[in-house]
C-alpha cells in the first residue's frame, strides 16, 4: 500500500540511506507526482544521490511556499542548479535570503560547488561576500583562485569580457598585497585587448 511505502521511505530517509528511499518512492511516483510532500522528499533523495537533473525537476514542482522557504530545500535546489550548469539561479536563491547563519552556509555551498564545477565567476561572487563577512584567509585563497579561473575563462573567450570589470571591483575589496600583482596582469591584458577597466 502507498502509506506503507511512504513510511519505509521515511525510515530510510532518517537513516540517510537515500538509495533505499528512492526504491520505495519510485514505486509510488505515478500516484503522487503532484504531491508537494512527495516531490520534496523525492527531490532531496535524488539530490543526495547525485541525480541533480531529476532532483531539480522534482524540487521545482513544489508549490508550497512553506517548503520553498525551508533551509534543506534551498540548499538542495542550489546544489542542483550548480551541478546542472545554472549557477546564476543558485546565486539568485542567495540574494532572496535574509542575512543569517543559513545564508552564510548557502554562500559557502555556492563558493565551493561553483569552484568545483568551474563556474568561477559565481564562486568569486560568493567568496567575495564570505571574505567581507569573515576575514578567514581561506576565503581569500578561494577568491584568488576563482578570480584567476574567471579571468582565464574570459581570456579564452568562454565568458563575457564585461565580467572583467566586476571581477576587478571584487578584487579591490581585498586588502591582500597579492591584489596589486593580479590587477597589473588584468590591466595589461585589458589594455592589450581594448577593454577599459575603470
Amino acid at each position: 500500500a502507498i502509506p506503507g511505502r511512504q513510511c519505509m521511505a521515511m525510515c530510510f530517509f532518517l537513516l540517510k540511506q537515500f538509495d533505499d528511499v528512492l526504491i520505495y518512492l519510485k514505486s509510488i511516483k505515478a500516484y503522487l507526482f503532484n504531491d508537494d510532500d512527495f516531490n520534496v522528499n523525492y527531490g532531496l533523495a535524488k539530490t543526495a544521490t547525485g541525480h541533480y537533473k531529476e532532483g531539480e525537476e522534482h524540487l521545482s514542482n513544489v508549490q508550497s511556499e512553506k517548503y520553498k522557504s525551508e533551509y534543506s530545500y534551498i540548499m538542495a535546489l542550489a546544489r542542483c542548479y550548480i551541478y546542472n550548469r545554472k549557477p546564476r539561479m543558485a546565486w539568485e536563491l542567495y540574494l532572496k535570503m535574509e542575512t543569517s547563519h543559513e545564508s552564510f552556509n548557502l554562500l559557502q555551498l555556492i563558493a565551493n560547488d561553483c569552484y568545483k564545477m568551474g563556474h568561477f565567476f559565481f564562486s568569486l561572487k560568493a567568496f567575495d561576500v564570505l571574505e567581507r563577512l569573515d576575514p578567514n584567509p581561506e576565503y581569500w585563497e578561494g577568491k584568488r583562485g576563482a578570480c584567476v579561473g574567471a579571468f582565464q575563462q574570459i581570456a579564452a573567450g568562454k565568458e563575457s569580457r564585461d565580467q572583467l570589470r566586476e571581477i576587478a571591483l571584487m578584487l579591490r575589496n581585498t586588502t591582500n598585497p597579492q591584489v596589486e600583482y593580479i590587477m597589473k596582469l588584468f590591466k595589461k591584458w585589458a589594455k592589450d585587448n581594448g577593454i577599459k577597466l575603470s
